[in-house]
């Protein structure tokens, strides 16, 4: 096969990292590459010169989306008109779907030999389940991070989809956990990532520090904070009965392997504080209106390391449940040795069979089937 020309789109942060991580194992994989699209920092570190910042994109929540609507608009339409004219073997699409779909959609219809390839598969199994059906359409291949994910698009009649593996595999050695030291324990607080959460939740986990500090007095507490961040949470934690120590991103993963337990806001980090064996407590608090939106999400649990396993090992709290006296009620035992924390102990041990079960470099195989599907459109 002569050199590929694969056009890849990631609208955020996170599709940046591992549409980074997809070059460097297709260079490694066929020795060249020719790279075109929408990327970010680490993208353009690695060669792409990105159509436009992928800031203008990168947009969370329905009043900054309707905000921004005419460049999102703009953005979509351009990025078709590129993929077309630069006619590449292979488009790969990295999560983002409200942007990249709209975008391979109109491909589609303009190229329909094209081979398309998503990397991330949207939330089928939990939220409007119609739209796997839908993708065939338009997608030919989801290359997905979860292992549960293949099965629940071949139940919904969705695309071929592949578990390649969570790209948090290839940080194993990092997360192996530590032994947790017994003197002054280490409790991690996660309040999120994004502005609405620490604002909904950072004020809930202070009051459940309060209980907790009652029998614990030497606690440890400890913040992990993205720089982008760190001016707002410090705001928030005036109000906390501890001043805990903030911690940079390089200084996580060492904490998350040396902490007794965790009171963390659902997302991503769950599933990193299962790999470093770091018992936990999971809430998540949201506007009334996503609440009442509720009824629509069809699974049995948010927190990840229990959607992987498909059971609830981890102990979630959300909305009204949400309370001090459950969260420190359901953190405490966790500090100590008995039977919750040797449950949970115990999960973790099966989530990490079945996140490795791909294999331990999730970027080599999501290079090797994008190299399919690119052989294919030279074809």
């Amino acid at each position: 096969m002569t050199t590929p020309r694969i056009f890849l789109i990631a609208g955020e942060a996170s599709g940046d990292a591992l549409g980074a991580s997809l070059m460097r194992a297709l260079r490694s994989a066929h020795g060249e590459a020719c790279f075109s699209g929408v990327g970010g920092k680490t993208m353009i570190e690695q060669g792409l010169d990105s159509l436009f910042p992928i800031s203008d994109i990168a947009v969370m929540g329905l009043a900054p989306v309707v905000a921004r609507l005419p460049t999102l608009l703009a953005r979509i339409d351009e990025t078709a008109r590129a993929v077309v004219s630069t006619k590449p073997d292979c488009l790969v699409i990295i999560d983002a779907p409200d942007f990249t779909h709209r975008v391979a959609r109109k491909v589609r219809r303009a190229l329909p030999d094209l081979p398309i390839v998503d990397y991330v598969s949207p939330t089928v199994w939990a939220w409007r389940p119609g739209r796997a059906k839908k993708m065939r359409a338009y997608v030919d291949c989801v290359l997905a991070l979860l292992p549960f994910e293949p099965e629940a698009h071949a139940r919904l009649g969705g695309p071929r989809c592949v578990y390649v593996g969570h790209p948090l595999v290839e940080h194993l050695d990092e997360l192996a956990p530590d032994a947790h030291p017994e003197e002054s324990p280490l409790l991690l607080v996660l309040p999120g990532s994004r502005l609405t959460e620490i604002e909904r939740m950072t004020r809930l986990y202070g009051k459940t520090l309060a209980l907790l500090l009652r029998d614990h007095a030497k606690l440890d507490v400890a913040v992990p904070v993205a720089p982008h961040m760190e001016a707002p949470l410090r705001r928030a934690l005036q109000d906390w009965p501890i001043a805990p120590r903030l911690l940079s991103q390089a200084e996580k993963f060492d904490a998350f392997r040396r902490a007794r337990a965790a009171l963390v806001t659902s997302g991503v980090a769950t599933l990193e504080l299962a790999l470093a064996n770091t018992p936990m407590a999971v809430a998540y608090k949201v506007s009334r209106f996503e609440a009442w939106l509720r009824f629509l999400i069809d699974v049995h649990s948010i927190v990840l390391p229990n959607l992987v396993i498909g059971e609830n090992a981890v102990p979630e709290f959300l909305q009204e449940e949400a309370t001090p006296k459950a969260l420190a009620a359901a953190l405490a035992p966790l500090l100590g040795d008995g039977s919750a924390r040797a449950a949970q102990l115990s999960a973790f041990g099966r989530v990490r069979g079945r996140l490795v079960a791909a294999g331990r470099n999730p970027s080599a195989r999501a290079a090797e089937i994008v190299l399919e599907y690119a052989r294919r459109g030279r074809a």
